[in-house]
């Protein structure tokens, strides 16, 4: 959970400045995560932008016109740092990077706000991934949360017009990616079900049948887990590769459906053949076209595997229909 309380030193639960927090948090929560792809990261940067409130002093507190959008440009701020920081751990990072999923029934509240937002779905965040600090911190703050450039370029620490660049170029960038919008829930159960019931069978044509020209599959391992190191693109290349693995792991009995940011995935528990890991998967035109597979543990720590298992047989795969 997110800030309540600050019992050394800041301001205890029921006060008005917890309330007033506590309205904005979803928002707060959903800029954060949006910027970062991090469930810890999205945490702390809320976490921050309390502290920094609450040590204020009552006369600067009282000329903040706009808490909301002084919260949102903290937050920004915090995430610049941790963007920042990210790319130079990226260089050493093993493998493909994805963000940190949101899986199922979220405990959080906010977080089970955010997750129904278009913007924080897998596909999107891999977009902003691909922009610099800057631009994706400018992009986010004006054309999902409508921040104004002066703010931006208060957040940036840069002239209104460079700010207005940076967000211009991951404008730019994010349309040229092209990300497939979230189709109904109702079209990926039936689209997963098959090819889910496809992998279980070994059925090499129907496999290839559910999938989009460009599939691709993304595995995030971290170097903690065993995953493909480098994508795996084409329909053909990805079949054989989702057969292989179906195979090597002994079939999809123990995967269940969830929804992975909004959108149905599957979650696997460990095995002796298999690492806990949660793959997004991504429908577009009535076909497969990505599948995101996250098995670093550093980043399902936050998720709840205990869950119910599927009561489908294991020959069968998962009941897909029975998620969402």
């Amino acid at each position: 959970m997110l800030v309540t309380t600050t019992g050394d030193g800041g301001v205890p639960d029921g006060s008005d400045l917890a309330l007033e927090l506590q309205e904005h948090r979803a928002h707060l929560v959903g800029v954060a995560y949006r910027l970062t792809g991090s469930v810890a990261d999205a945490e702390d940067a809320v976490q921050e932008a309390w502290l920094r409130l609450s040590g204020l002093s009552e006369r600067a507190r009282a000329q903040i016109r706009e808490p909301r959008a002084w919260l949102t440009t903290v937050v920004g701020r915090v995430c610049l740092d941790r963007l920042r920081s990210a790319a130079v751990r990226r260089e050493r990072y093993v493998g493909s990077w994805l963000p940190e999923p949101l899986v199922g029934e979220v405990v959080d509240e906010p977080l089970d706000a955010v997750v129904r937002d278009d913007g924080v779905r897998m596909a999107a965040l891999v977009v902003l991934d691909r922009l610099t600090p800057e631009q994706r911190v400018a992009f986010v703050l004006h054309d999902a949360f409508g921040l104004p450039f002066d703010e931006i370029a208060a957040v940036l620490g840069v002239e209104v017009a460079a700010a207005r660049q940076h967000a211009s170029r991951g404008r730019r960038a994010a349309a040229a990616a092209d990300p497939p919008p979230r189709v109904a829930l109702a079209e990926q159960r039936e689209v997963l079900g098959r090819f889910v019931a496809a992998l279980a069978a070994g059925d090499v044509q129907a496999v290839l049948s559910l999938l989009h020209p460009d599939a691709l599959v993304i595995s995030d391992g971290g170097g903690k887990a065993r995953a493909a190191i480098n994508q795996v693109v084409g329909a053909d290349r990805v079949a054989r590769f989702m057969l292989g693995l179906t195979l090597k792991h002994g079939g999809l009995g123990d995967a269940r459906p969830v929804l992975v940011n909004g959108d149905l995935g599957l979650l696997r528990q460990a095995s002796p053949e298999v690492s806990r890991r949660i793959t997004s998967v991504v429908v577009r035109d009535g076909l497969v076209v990505a599948l995101y597979d996250i098995s670093n543990p550093d980043k399902l720590g936050h998720v709840d595997f205990d869950g119910p298992a599927s009561d489908g047989p294991a020959s069968d795969g998962p009941r897909v229909a029975e998620a969402g």
